[in-house]
């Protein structure tokens, strides 16, 4: 037999990969630090949520790796007539292995915010998994008690026209201006904050829906779809339904989150929910539906709002840009106040209907006013002449 020679081909080498076997200071280092945290240690939300966004004004030597059909890649700045410190430097010279020829971070002054509820996947699936856990809770106990049998009849009425109304407003906002916002937002510090304020209205819309179901199982002769008719018909709701409809057609995703969370749910929102709904609900003898309510007004006084304050502070006081943000906010404050001061005045009807009356109507939109100029006065914002409308 012949012998057969062993074939010359190159031999796999097994190496330990040099560089990632490399020991340095932070080999053991579970936490990020290509940004400067904004207190002395850096959190769990910033290791999360920090330029997770790629920005090619640092990092992404690249550029960005698609675009839209007019040429325009990734997230622009423009999408915002609003702008922050570095907004308008030259985007950096790119070649192989330029990496390093962005700008020190951060690369703009937009990655400056941080969002103080924290949020992130995480805290987003925890927060509503325990509302709607104690909402379910809160139902269940009241059908048990039979505790829908204690509603005044003019109440059942007043739930299925106009409280099923409110699910209209919270489901456009939620799903048409702040889902379109958070796309549009620079940074992954702002999309996670905006997107979770999607998740807010979206879940409350949803939370009114399916009471409203219930109370059709439970209440005999409750119309549920009421609140149809009320959204599309009633006089009451049209200057609501047009202001709604109004901003979920705004482009500039800066002057949407401003107009929603700064003018329109202090001055209709919180009129309705807190002034009204609130207030009148107890003494016709319904402890329900205020806990839906009330979990949808401290999802905003508490969490919306309370991110929407620095994310337009900063740009207020924004290094360079000041001036040009300030001006700008003033001018959306006098196109929305007059809009959402007539939507409020349009719904005065309501608080004549239930047989327990609420605080007068007059002193519910004097508390708003007063509450809308306290959120002025913290960004140093002066509250526009048609506030006194």
């Amino acid at each position: 037999m012949t012998a057969t020679s062993e074939r010359s081909v190159p031999k796999p080498t097994f190496t330990d990969a040099e560089a990632g076997a490399k020991v340095f200071p932070d080999s053991t280092v579970r936490q990020y630090n290509y940004f400067t945290p904004a207190k002395r240690k850096q959190s769990h939300y910033e290791d999360v949520t920090v330029e997770v966004q790629p920005d090619p004004r640092h990092y992404l030597s690249q550029g960005w790796l698609y675009a839209f059909a007019d040429g325009q890649g990734g997230y622009p700045l423009e999408w915002t007539a609003l702008k922050a410190w570095g907004s308008d430097r030259p985007l950096p010279e790119r070649g192989p292995g330029s990496g390093g020829k962005g700008y020190d971070w951060p690369a703009h002054g937009w990655h400056e915010f941080r969002d103080p509820n924290e949020e992130w996947e995480l805290t987003l699936y925890r927060y509503n998994a325990n509302v709607v856990r104690q909402l379910n809770q809160n139902i269940d106990a009241a059908r048990q008690a039979k505790a829908f049998e204690q509603w005044n009849r003019n109440w059942v009425d007043f739930v299925a026209k106009h409280v099923g109304a409110w699910m209209h407003v919270d489901h456009g906002l939620g799903l048409y201006l702040f889902a379109n916002a958070n796309r549009r937002a620079p940074t992954n510090m702002h999309n996670n904050a905006i997107s979770v304020n999607s998740m807010h209205r979206i879940r409350a819309a949803q939370d009114l829906a399916l009471y409203n179901l219930t109370l059709t199982e439970e209440i005999e002769g409750f119309d549920g779809t009421a609140h149809l008719a009320t959204w599309n018909e009633d006089p009451a709701w049209q200057g609501v339904r047009e202001t709604a409809e109004q901003l979920t057609g705004i482009w500039d995703w800066g002057e949407a989150i401003f107009a929603a969370n700064v003018v329109f749910e202090p001055l209709v929102g919180e009129l309705f929910r807190s002034n009204l709904v609130q207030q009148a609900a107890p003494a016709n003898g319904d402890f329900v539906t205020p806990t839906l309510i009330g979990a949808e007004e401290f999802d905003f006084s508490e969490r919306d709002l309370r991110y929407t304050k620095p994310l337009y502070h900063l740009l207020i006081n924004d290094k360079e840009f000041a001036d040009h943000n300030k001006a700008l906010l003033q001018k959306w404050l006098e196109d929305w106040v007059p809009r959402c001061i007539a939507a409020a005045r349009a719904l005065q009807p309501l608080w004549s209907q239930p047989d327990a009356k609420p605080i007068r109507f007059e002193d519910g939109l004097d508390r708003v006013k007063s509450r809308f100029a306290g959120i002025l006065s913290e960004l140093g914002l002066k509250a526009p002449e048609e506030l006194g409308q």
